[in-house]
């Protein structure tokens, strides 16, 4: 886990905004948007952080969460209703602080598409991802359940990782160098 968040906009009031982006935006962007959104609430960080997701494909546009994605999320006790799928725009890399893709192809569409400066894998925010030795989260999509199971659990434990560095960060005065999850500065080789 080395990643960094990419300081808040300037923006005046407004909440650091986070895009969570997914192939076609039906599984693991919308699970993850729900579960950042639920850790958000109870860290009561709702109001100081914003989370969407989108998909780099087009094809599931307005549609809902895969049926097994919203399922698993249910039994969890999470909120799955409100999601309608979208596709990522350029334009959000003025609106948005942070970008996280799922994937490594996520990551390349993403960044064909804008700076690089604000994008980041979901997973280095994961403290077990450099242990897996994989950065990405797995595409449950034409598997079984097990493989919805097993990123809800990256998308849960990263989520609550990714808060914590949230809080510290955002607990920072203004203009000070952006805080990594494991609380070094950037400036000190974080």
């Amino acid at each position: 886990m080395t990643s960094v968040l990419p300081p808040a906009s300037r923006r005046t009031g407004a909440p650091y905004r986070i895009a969570v982006v997914c192939l076609g935006n039906i599984c693991r962007s919308p699970m993850a948007d729900v579960v950042l959104n639920d850790r958000l609430q109870r860290a009561e960080l709702a109001e100081a952080v914003e989370v969407i997701s989108a998909g780099t494909g087009h094809w599931h546009v307005g549609g809902p969460m895969d049926d097994r994605a919203a399922a698993l999320l249910t039994r969890h006790g999470y909120d799955a209703t409100r999601h309608r799928a979208r596709q990522f725009d350029p334009s959000w890399f003025d609106d948005v602080d942070l970008v996280l893709a799922m994937d490594s192809a996520n990551y390349a569409d993403v960044t064909r598409l804008g700076p690089a400066t604000s994008v980041r894998m979901f997973r280095d925010f994961d403290p077990l991802a450099e242990e897996a030795g994989d950065r990405d989260v797995p595409d449950p999509y034409f598997g079984g359940d097990d493989g919805f199971e097993a990123v809800l659990e990256i998308i849960e434990r990263t989520s609550d990782a990714l808060v914590q560095a949230l809080r510290r960060s955002l607990r920072q005065p203004a203009g000070n160098p952006a805080i990594s999850p494991e609380g070094c500065s950037r400036e000190a080789g974080g």
